[in-house]
């Protein structure tokens, strides 16, 4: 892997600019998350089911997973600013034809389309954390985390009472516009980087599975986030079949509402930051997994129905975004620390696996909705977050733990690597 010029040539990253780097990652997510809120709308107006409908959402997020391994180790090999650029806009036009679809197929196929190129979060957050001092690493990751949760959830809220007011296509045109004052935004505002190697770009895909064998701490980071945000995934893609179905008889712009209840994990994410940077990213993981098992749990109160159950909803799906957004932040500064000169190859590694895994949860979670009602989705987080827990449990039990007063853990690709929870301070 070769190692060329560092990204790191370029000026710190300033306040202003960070800010705007938090908001471009929650406008560029909120693509593959606002068809979650309006597939009842879709299902409804292109005369189809509406698990047919929810296609919609796991083919942006199998969009997403490609973009993510196909596109963001580009991060590593072009200057960001063309990249990002070029993404955007192509976005924006994905998510015109989706806009204007009148088929079920080629909304899906505009979906996926947009899921491939919406990316740029995945290429920001390497390119901050490399223009970034190591003990400010995991505090600028949050804040950029924080911006993406934003648009998450607003993206939910934004589609769910846009598209009851104006039907489901206005979400889509409205999010065309909005891309493409981003581009120009960042095409003006982003420094000029210098790619960190120049290997060709099938050397470029190779080492993203390279990385994947070689890093046991990458290894872990991603089935972490597999397992958690396959959980996230099937909640969220079942709960708006459960709110408009006949358990509540709810429209849409409520799961909207629902999804700012997890607000909170906006402000979670920074300080989740800076405990990973003073505690290293293991106590922070283990503190999220046993949070995203109790969220299935609490989920179960929405059987319950009426204002008691939707406040259980609420709880629930705020105890499990919090949970999977800050363990993404412990994640991924454990693995932006390895190897300086490849991070944008790690992130692939690692958000290829984790949206792979949320595509299957939006499968399951239909699956499960459809099998058993909404006890099978709250059966299935609490499985997925468990697995997560044990694999995190028999860690802790198996590997030593960092002896006191020990310098700066190893960061090679060596099994040893596996025995710290910290991330090292010193990366280059």
């Amino acid at each position: 892997m070769s190692a060329g010029p560092s990204s790191t040539a370029a000026p710190a990253p300033s306040r202003r600019l960070i800010l705007l780097l938090s908001v471009a990652c929650g406008v560029a997510v909120a693509d593959i998350y606002f068809p979650q809120a309006i597939s009842p709308l879709i299902a409804d107006d292109l005369r189809v089911s509406p698990e047919s409908a929810a296609v919609v959402v796991t083919c942006a997020q199998l969009g997403y997973a490609a973009g993510i391994f196909l596109l963001v180790p580009l991060g590593d090999r072009l200057r960001h600013r063309g990249l990002v650029t070029t993404l955007l806009m192509v976005t924006c036009a994905g998510l015109v034809l989706a806009g204007t679809a009148t088929s079920l197929p080629v909304l899906a196929v505009a979906g996926a389309l947009v899921g491939l190129t919406t990316v740029v979060p995945q290429i920001l957050i390497p390119m901050a954390a490399g223009l970034t001092a190591p003990e400010r690493r995991g505090a600028v990751t949050g804040t950029l985390l924080s911006g993406l949760i934003g648009g998450i959830l607003l993206a939910r809220t934004f589609s769910g009472t846009l598209g009851e007011w104006l039907g489901w296509r206005a979400p889509y045109l409205v999010a065309a516009g909005l891309v493409l004052v981003l581009g120009l935004a960042l095409a003006a505002a982003l420094p000029a980087t210098t790619p960190s190697t120049d290997q060709p770009y099938p050397a470029l895909l190779a080492a993203s599975l390279r990385l994947l064998r070689t890093e046991p701490l990458l290894r872990r980071s991603a089935l972490y986030q597999v397992l958690v945000f396959a959980a996230f995934s099937a909640a969220w893609t079942a709960l708006a079949l459960y709110l408009t179905g006949p358990a509540y008889h709810l429209g849409t712009p409520v799961v909207g509402v629902l999804a700012l209840v997890g607000a909170a994990s906006m402000f979670a994410t920074p300080i989740a930051g800076r405990r990973t940077d003073r505690r290293g990213p293991d106590a922070v993981n283990l503190v999220c997994m046993v949070a995203a098992v109790a969220a299935g749990a609490l989920l179960l109160t929405g059987r319950l129905g009426g204002a008691v159950g939707l406040a259980g909803l609420g709880a629930g799906m705020l105890l499990l975004d919090v949970a999977v957004q800050c363990g993404q932040v412990a994640n991924q500064a454990r693995i932006l620390a390895l190897r300086p000169e490849a991070r944008a190859r790690l992130n692939t590694a690692y958000m290829t696996c984790a949206f792979l895994g949320g595509s299957a949860g939006s499968w399951l979670g239909v699956r499960a909705y459809s099998a058993f009602g909404w006890n099978g989705v709250c059966g299935l987080v609490v499985l997925l977050s468990g697995l997560a827990l044990l694999r995190h449990l028999l860690r802790a039990r198996t590997e030593a733990p960092p002896r006191a007063g020990a310098g700066a853990p190893r960061t090679s690709s060596r099994p040893a690597a596996e025995t710290t929870d910290r991330v090292p301070r010193r990366t280059g």
